[in-house]
């Protein structure tokens, strides 16, 4: 369980929290939020929450609800995959968020509880993102949240039935002192107003990728798609 202001990162439980998940992800246009990732959207309820009881079994990848911590519900997931230890390498993956969670303080919240995890606790080197590099949205949210673009394997996979050439981005241990200030920066509760708005957008604290990343310098508002590994 890792506790931070808005959300709780939780072991995924289709019991608790598939219901929550399918409603928060399908109709309404809520279904655009699986466009990137290589399964969904599913044709009832009952189908992801087979998919869901499959996802808190694995071991790598190893899976996290994202609960409000206001309603108690769950409004997204994410996993850690790639997991390995010997060289202190870990990935951030299966990146689903209902548009409830999208654009909010929650979704860097999510991220920076994982990334502290990663970094503080568990000692890695590396801190990995993958994304198709189609998925611009989720090239930009990288870089806001610190990571380096690193290059474009390309035909690296087939989703979907189609082509996908992947994009990688990275943070590295040494870099994340100064980024875990920015974080901590930006989720202090001087940074926002009496209606939620942030005073101080995350990029302009975090510090600048090396030229010619993909990150952009994306507002934390603006709407994007989700990260998909």
């Amino acid at each position: 369980m890792l506790e931070g202001r808005w959300i709780t990162l939780a072991p995924l439980d289709a019991e608790k929290h598939a219901e929550a998940l399918y409603e928060g992800s399908h109709g309404g246009g809520r279904d655009s939020v699986w466009t990137y990732l290589p399964y969904g959207p599913f044709a009832n309820p009952a189908s992801l929450t087979a998919d869901i009881e499959l996802k808190a079994r694995s071991v790598d990848p190893q899976f996290f609800a994202v609960i409000d911590n206001g309603s108690g519900r769950a409004v997204g997931y994410q996993s850690l995959m790639r997991i390995d230890p010997a060289n202190r390498v870990i990935e951030v993956g299966h990146v689903m968020y209902t548009p409830a969670m999208q654009r909010t303080a929650r979704a860097t919240e999510a991220q920076y509880l994982f990334a502290q995890y990663v970094f503080d606790v568990l000692g890695n080197r590396r801190y990995e993102w993958k994304c198709d590099n189609l998925n611009a949205p989720s090239k930009r949210a990288a870089g806001r949240f610190g990571l380096t673009f690193e290059g474009v394997f390309r035909q690296h996979m087939i989703v979907k039935g189609r082509n996908r050439d992947t994009a990688w981005f990275a943070m590295l241990d040494g870099e994340w002192p100064a980024r875990k200030a920015a974080y901590e920066r930006w989720l202090s509760p001087d940074n926002f107003d009496a209606d939620g708005r942030q005073r101080q957008r995350l990029s302009e604290l975090m510090p600048k990728t090396p030229a010619g990343d993909h990150g952009g310098d994306a507002d934390v508002l603006a709407p994007r798609r989700n990260a998909d590994r």
